[in-house]
């Protein structure tokens, strides 16, 4: 799996945070629409009945502040032996009549998002629910990305910015 932002590309699909694993909650994008997945979900639409994804309540930072508040957290976790689990995030799928809500876990190291990978996640959320980007694009790359690892911020960054402005 490769992490671009907020989503967790894995060679077959393509998730909104981590990956859910068990009954946990969470969001694939498949190339047919958006499933909410899930003990308490189980919900899909297809790309046609999307009109909006928004994400809510992503813990977003500098570069800098990020690197800060992971050092301090790592710091923290190594004295008293106490870690916190990945915060989480909040997907909203919006349609024609109806919205679902989904929480999810952030998947990025720290749970801290830079503000540059979040406002190009968001502009491509955008473009994936109007059309103008498919999920196929984001699993063609996976597909020619063979080491599977998360690249370097800055080829993020690049990556979702040809995804968003293509």
């Amino acid at each position: 799996m490769a992490m671009v932002g907020l989503f967790w590309i894995t060679e077959d699909s393509v998730y909104l945070g981590a990956r859910p694993v068990g009954g946990a909650s969470g969001v694939r994008l498949t190339e047919g629409g958006v499933e909410a997945l899930g003990d308490d979900h189980g919900t899909s639409w297809s790309w046609p009945e999307v009109r909006r994804i928004d994400v809510r309540d992503v813990a977003v930072r500098s570069a800098a502040r990020r690197f800060l508040s992971m050092t301090f957290e790592t710091v923290y976790a190594a004295i008293s032996g106490d870690g916190e689990l990945p915060p989480h995030f909040t997907v909203r799928v919006e349609t024609a009549d109806d919205a679902g809500e989904v929480d999810v876990t952030s998947a990025v190291a720290g749970g801290i998002y830079t503000t540059g990978e979040y406002e190009l996640s968001r502009a491509l959320l955008d473009r994936l629910a109007d059309g103008g980007a498919t999920v196929r694009d984001l699993l063609a790359w996976r597909h020619d990305h063979a080491s599977g690892d998360t690249p370097p911020r800055e080829e993020r960054e690049a990556l979702l910015r040809k995804w968003a402005e293509a």
